[in-house]
Order: C-alpha cells, then structure tokens, then sequence
C-alpha cells in the first residue's frame, strides 16, 4: 500500500498530465475555432485576441487578488522589458497562426511546432551555450535535412513554418530568462497590455478598410470573439499547472500532442493539399522528433539512475 507522500505525489502527477495534455489538445484544435471566425479576418482576429486576452485576465486578477505581483514586475525594469519582449513574439507568433489557420495552411502551422522543440534546442546552444548531447545534434541535422527537402520539393520556403518556429522558440527562451518571477496570469496581462496599442491601430486599418465585423454574425459571433480571452487563457493556465507537476521530458513529449492534431485536422477535416514532397518533407521531420524524443526519455533515465545513486550514498 502506497504511503500519504506517494499517494500525494502520484496524485499530483496525474493532475500535471491532464493539465498539461489538455492544454495540448486545445492548442491543437485551435485553428477550427478561427476558422468559425470567419468572416472575421485574421489582422481584426488577432486584434481581438489581444483585446479580450486582457479583459479575461483583468478579471482573473481581480479575482485571485493579484495586483500586487504584477505591480512588483512593473518596478524591475529589466523583468518589464522581458515581458514586452515577450509580447512581441506572442504577436508575432499569433498572427502567424491565424494567418495560416484562415489561409488554408494548417499543416504547414503544424510543421513548424514540430520543428518548434529542435528549434528550442538549437537556440539553447547558440544564446545558452548548453552543450547537446549527439542525438539532439542529430535531430537538429535532420531537421534541417528536412527543410532543404521542402524547399527543394516546393521551390519555396517554408516560412510559416519557420515563423511559428523561432517565434514561439525565442519566446521560449525569455520565458527562461524570467524563470519563475513572474506567474501564468500575470505574465498573459503585462504581455497582452503591451499589445493594446498594436490591437487599436490594426483594429482603426481594418474599420477603414475591409471594415469590422464584430457582430455581422448575429449575438452567436460576438460571443465567439470575445470567447478569444477565454481560449487564449485557459490553455496558459492549464500548462502552468501541469509542467509544474510532471518531469520536463513528459512535458517534452506531450508537446507534440499539439501539432499532431494540427495535421489531422489540416488532412482530414480541412483536406489541405498533401503531394509526395510535403510527406517526404513531414516524414524527415518526423525522424528528427522520435530522435529528440528518444534522447530525452534516455537522459530523463541517466538522470533518474544518477539521483537514485546518489540518496543511496
């Protein structure tokens, strides 16, 4: 019979799971959501995004009385600049999304989160300076192996992929520069808040151009916009309370779990052209995953075994 502690722990590790999957899965399934949008296009969705983002965690702060911890952020200003920082590439990042999402280019968004881990590992060496292991250097090879096929099999490159990537990655990396100073829902309100000035100007361009479309659709439409706040936040929410309960390789793992669904959705549902250089293309891709995933469950073992000598020291 399991003790109090390790029913505790396996208690709290099968909470970090579901959180964490969770937060996935609706990530995965997000593009259908802006596609129900239409005839919202993507430069007022994203506006949206950003505007409703903020009323959602204006309202979580209210709640949860977190004033305080976002006030202490705004009296570091390094910690302040990372948090704008990190708000552009959240910009970046969403509109890339989106675009892609409304463009008929799921797959190609879920390409490049699976590149988006490699990425991450790359960047850890180039501005981290961590030392890989030889199968991350492999992966990160294959990966780049396989962007050449894509290139050569489109004649193009596949910059959307490679957007979402970097964005997402180098947003990666200042969140790894603010560690844990700054909490899930205060970080979404100073990220988003610094984006309100990008959100009025893009929503002023399309009023005078395409024109706003909040509420063309009848009450249903104005609800799913403002639901943006809802869908933005919760999946933030549910990975801050999952990754702190389970081991970074699950976490590692689980992530593909998000552009996994992408392309069923891409495929299957939305019925994006797949010709024989885009599987060549996804199937390197995919080599390079089970690559990094196989290295991270091995080190996730080395790294277990060394602490399981050390307690019996």
């Amino acid at each position: 019979m399991k003790s109090a502690p390790a029913q505790r722990r396996t208690s709290d590790e099968t909470v970090g799971f579901l959180s964490t999957l969770s937060a996935y899965l609706l990530w995965g399934v997000l593009p259908v959501y802006f596609l129900i949008l239409v005839p919202t296009g993507a430069w007022e969705t994203v506006a949206w995004r950003i505007v409703f983002s903020v009323v959602f965690c204006l309202v979580a702060l209210a709640v949860t009385r977190g004033w305080s911890r976002v006030i202490a952020v705004f009296r570091d200003p390094k910690l302040a600049a990372l948090t704008a920082l990190g708000g552009g590439l959240v910009y970046i990042n969403w509109q890339l999304f989106v675009l892609a999402a409304q463009g008929g280019q799921v797959v190609e968004s879920s390409l490049g989160y699976f590149i988006n881990p490699i990425v991450s590992v790359l960047l850890g060496v180039l501005v981290l300076h961590e030392r890989l292991r030889p199968l991350q250097w492999t992966a990160i090879g294959v990966a780049a192996l396989a962007v050449i096929a894509i290139v050569i099999g489109y004649g193009e490159m596949p910059w959307i992929s490679l957007g979402l990537a970097f964005s997402f990655g180098f947003y990666g990396l200042v969140k790894n520069r603010i560690g844990p100073r700054v909490d899930a829902v205060s970080g979404l309100t100073l990220e988003t808040v610094w984006l309100l000035p990008v959100a009025i100007v893009q929503l002023v361009v399309v009023a005078v151009t395409s024109g706003i479309t909040i509420g063309v659709g009848g009450i249903g439409h104005v609800a799913l916009i403002a639901g943006l706040g809802i869908t933005t936040a919760v999946p933030l929410l549910l990975f801050a309370i999952g990754t702190r309960r389970i081991p970074l390789t699950m976490v590692g793992i689980l992530q593909f779990a998000a552009p996994i669904l992408q392309f069923l959705v891409g495929v299957f549902i939305l019925h994006e052209p797949m010709p024989a250089e885009r599987w060549i293309g996804f199937g390197i891709v995919w080599v390079a995953v089970v690559i990094l995933v196989t290295d991270s469950l091995l080190a996730g073992r080395r790294a277990r075994a060394a602490l399981a000598r050390a307690a019996q020291v």
